[in-house]
């Protein structure tokens, strides 16, 4: 009998979307904030978020209630790509900011070695933006999870789709 489980990297994209609405009711509501033209705008489809404001220290004070109100929902901020700050024509600051999600070749690559580096007796595959891991003995294959877990991967990582396979 064979264990497996995967390795996967999503992101609940409607606490995503919460994140960024309480971040504009936030925005909208305080003081230091009110004069700067702050804006959010969260597009679902490209899995970008946009921040917008007055000057570069605005938009610092935005992107830090987004982070708050992100990580409150339970999402990693590795999930978080950010692009260069950017000055538009008026004046405004913006920042894209790219939501990841899957697990890239090179971090899955990353993932495998450590797992073959670890002598456990599992086997891991790469297989599209997941990586699967099987072996004999379960308490292998949670070791593999707690180290994982403890390793500082430029990913956030979750476990799915447990099996036994007999």
């Amino acid at each position: 009998m064979t264990h497996s489980f995967d390795i996967v990297s999503e992101i609940d994209m409607q606490e995503v979307d919460n994140a960024a609405n309480q971040t504009i009711k936030e925005v909208h509501q305080r003081y230091d904030l009110k004069d700067a033209n702050c804006g959010i705008d969260y597009n679902k489809k490209d899995k970008k978020i946009t921040l917008t404001a007055k000057d570069d220290f605005k938009l610092k004070s935005v992107d830090d209630v987004l982070q708050a109100k992100i990580v409150k929902r339970g999402i990693s901020l590795k999930a978080l790509k950010y692009g260069e700050i950017e000055q538009s024509s008026s004046g405004n600051a913006r920042q894209v900011i790219n939501l990841q999600q899957g697990i890239d070749k090179d971090n899955a690559r990353k993932i495998v070695k450590m797992i073959k580096d670890s002598k456990l007796k599992v086997q891991a595959a790469i297989m599209d933006d997941m990586v699967r891991v099987t072996g004999k003995v379960k308490d292998d294959l949670q070791t593999v999870m707690k180290m994982l877990k403890d390793a500082d991967l430029e990913v956030p990582v979750q476990f799915t789709n447990h099996r036994e396979n007999r």
